[in-house]
């Protein structure tokens, strides 16, 4: 059993952290924070952890040594507290993306700001278990990815590295649900302007495109990535829709068994490709609360297009369930520990 604790947990990726460590069997929570509610129990935050746990919100300077820390704090501020974090633990999880990109140069391009902490850049490994189980299996640090990023780059991983599509021509839009805006309301959340919204927020420009170029550049081959966001009317989930154009004449055999090959081993990736029914293609509604990604594609017959559909819930596999999945890896447990929750139908 080790000792971990959550900071910044009343938000809600904290809170889904929080919700899969109270179940996982090899943890114990020592502490979580929430600056605005230290003294509150964690249920004033999330409703649904009431009865389950007497969990209360500590300030951050209130903090105590544990095995592992997790970082769920808003943007920038990880690196801003990061002397004073760090030393509370062994190992630490980083859900923000303050330690993203391994290069310091591309916070300003991306973020905005300066990365203020450009040294410690180098010494985390992106957290994606799918790219880098082993990596993660030795690692100090660990940064969660963007959720929008984890979709594009699993969808597109196999058949970058494989050679099967043009690098230069990746066209991606990712349609989120309003989660992923954190629990900060403003006017663009308030329910008269979101309900009912089909809306592009940001057409061009969005920071996790610069993910997506980094953990997609093969044998220094950079590739154009152009990516587009939409915000729909649902709370959890990502669709991203790629529309990417083979080298060769592939078939759909052939690039199953791509998929198949890189992925047949993946606790948490499945291939979707149907023939018959609703749920043919990939559909984050069902996904809602678990740690899957799930994959689909569609040869176009009139052209050298290829459409893959990725799908995942945000606020766990995009968010969370990374974070939980790194840990089990990192103390050797079976990686699905804490993860199995299979999702609802219907919902």
């Amino acid at each position: 059993m080790i000792k971990v604790s959550i900071v910044g947990a009343s938000g809600y990726g904290g809170g889904e952290l929080l919700r899969l460590l109270l179940a996982h069997s090899e943890i114990e929570i020592q502490q979580v924070t929430s600056e605005s509610l230290v003294g509150k129990p964690v249920g004033r935050s999330h409703p649904n952890l009431r009865r389950l746990t007497d969990l209360k919100f500590h300030a951050m300077d209130d903090l105590k040594p544990c095995d592992v820390i997790f970082l769920c704090l808003p943007h920038g501020e990880a690196m801003k507290q990061w002397d004073s974090l760090s030393g509370l633990a062994d190992r630490v999880i980083d859900l923000s993306a303050d330690f993203r990109l391994r290069n310091p140069l591309d916070y300003p391009i991306w973020y905005g700001h300066e990365h203020t902490k450009p040294g410690v850049l180098n010494h985390f490994v992106y957290g994606l278990a799918e790219l880098y189980r082993e990596e993660i299996r030795n690692a100090e640090f660990v940064a969660c990815t963007g959720c929008l990023a984890a979709t594009a780059i699993l969808s597109l991983a196999p058949l970058v590295k494989t050679g099967s599509i043009d690098p230069s021509r990746l066209f991606l839009e990712g349609k989120i649900g309003s989660s992923a805006g954190g629990n900060k309301s403003d006017h663009s959340t308030h329910h008269p302007e979101r309900s009912g919204s089909v809306r592009s927020f940001k057409p061009t420009g969005h920071r996790h495109t610069a993910e997506v170029i980094q953990e997609l550049t093969v044998d220094g081959q950079v590739p154009q990535v152009h990516f587009s966001a939409t915000a729909i009317e649902m709370v959890r989930g990502i669709l991203m829709t790629s529309h990417v154009f083979v080298d060769k004449d592939l078939s759909e055999r052939e690039i199953w068994e791509i998929y198949r090959e890189v992925y047949e081993n993946e606790p948490f990736i499945r291939i979707i490709k149907e023939r018959n029914g609703i749920y043919r293609y990939p559909d984050p509604k069902i996904l809602s609360g678990t740690n899957f990604c799930d994959i689909g594609f569609e040869r176009d017959k009139h052209s050298d297009r290829l459409v893959v559909l990725g799908a995942l819930d945000n606020l766990v596999k995009g968010a969370a369930g990374q974070a939980v999945q790194a840990i089990n890896i990192m103390h050797g447990w079976d990686e699905q520990t804490g993860l199995q929750f299979p999702g609802l139908h219907p919902i």
